[in-house]
């Protein structure tokens, strides 16, 4: 395993971190599928992982408990835990508090090593100053409560730099992959943060997880490289050959995934990407902008719908029909005809609460017109 530092105190920490937002399931959401979830992440953790990253509202609430029993057993004295403060919750002072103290419980720890505020944005920067965050959280480090305080962040480059020169931070957490360069804070944010000696955790490495099954086009581009690239692989080696970059996120929902980048983050540093590889991935990057209408990267922050509308599910169709051919589509046609009518497209009615929580600032209303359009033909020949 290849380490970095991150953090003022420089906490030695695996390149690779484990992220707990995407775990194996039993249906729901909140449904984890703990012995497989388990054997991940002890697997990852005994070969070499040492960085767990959760949040309060992961799993519908139930991440942090899962992490905090998976610890046990003297796993918590082998890794660095980071968990997030829900800002959007936060209405009053007192809710600090509140909602740590219930963190500490749910993780079974007396401290947060990595505390973050959750999701910055344009909205709740300002909302955060003026309840007393950061002097809340000075006093948490004081207290031996909290290790580095950091924040992740999804809104414009400009609010970024904004945000990066308001406080003296640890770190910050930053969406970004070879498909994302030039979204929200981006390739310029990142080297921002670094000029200023901010530590920069990434997330979202792999797009949602689209970067792990390219479609055609894509794998085409891939196999000029041989056969057995794996883009997975190659992802997120691009990001390790960046050296703003001190730490990597992947959110693993199988053992499979596990092996796969705990085998990748423990490659010899100096051979993170091959010459044929930098000459490659500018040309995955444009066929990729080319594909996607939709930018969803299903971290289901717009959820949930008042209407009901399954919004992440159906942007996935929808991609899906726009980037596969044949018997996908048809799946995906038949998939959609199957969900229920609150689910569907069709149910929006535009009150845009979702547009307000989407870190990619999709248009939904808008874009889940355009989904409709699109299943309307396999509604009207099912009807």
């Amino acid at each position: 395993m290849q380490y970095r530092t991150l953090g003022k105190n420089k906490k030695k920490v695996s390149v690779l971190g484990f992220g707990t937002m995407r775990l194996p399931t039993l249906g729901s959401e909140s449904e984890i599928n703990e012995p497989v979830a388990l054997e991940m992440l002890r697997y990852a953790i005994d070969h070499g992982v040492n960085y767990i990253d959760s949040a309060y509202v992961y799993h519908g609430e139930k991440s942090e408990s899962f992490v905090g029993k998976a610890l046990a057993g003297g796993y918590r004295q082998k890794v660095y835990l980071a968990t997030k403060m829900p800002v959007w919750l936060v209405q009053k002072k007192e809710d600090f508090d509140r909602i740590f103290n219930e963190q500490l419980a749910r993780m079974q720890t007396d401290k947060i090593d990595f505390y973050l505020l959750h999701c910055l944005q344009k909205d709740s920067w300002p909302k955060m100053l003026e309840l007393g965050a950061l002097k809340w959280a000075e006093k948490m480090q004081s207290d031996g409560r909290i290790g580095e305080f950091g924040f992740s962040f999804h809104d414009n480059y400009d609010l970024f730099t904004r945000i990066v020169d308001g406080y003296d931070w640890s770190f910050c957490q930053i969406q970004y992959n070879l498909v994302n360069e030039d979204v929200q804070a981006g390739t310029r944010g990142l080297k921002y943060a670094a000029k200023k000696g901010l530590d920069v955790v990434i997330m979202e490495p792999l797009f949602g997880g689209t970067l792990a099954n390219p479609p055609p086009a894509i794998r085409e581009i891939w196999d000029r490289i041989g056969k057995d690239c794996m883009p997975v692989d190659a992802a997120l080696r691009w990001l390790w050959d960046k050296p703003e970059i001190n730490l990597v996120l992947s959110g693993m929902s199988s053992m499979e995934q596990t092996r796969q980048n705990v085998e990748t983050a423990s490659r010899p540093e100096g051979s993170w990407l091959s010459e044929q590889e930098r000459e490659i991935i500018p040309l995955i990057q444009k066929t990729y902008r080319k594909l996607y209408p939709v930018p969803c990267t299903k971290c289901r922050y717009c959820m949930p719908c008042p209407s009901g509308v399954d919004i992440p599910l159906n942007f996935e169709l929808y991609n899906n029909t726009a980037v596969f051919k044949g018997n996908a589509v048809k799946l995906c046609r038949i998939l959609y005809t199957s969900l229920p009518a609150s689910q569907k497209a069709s149910a929006c009615k535009k009150c845009g609460i979702c547009e307000e929580k989407c870190p990619q600032q999709i248009p939904i209303s808008k874009m889940l017109e355009d989904v409709n359009k699109q299943f309307a033909e396999a509604e009207g020949a099912n009807a």
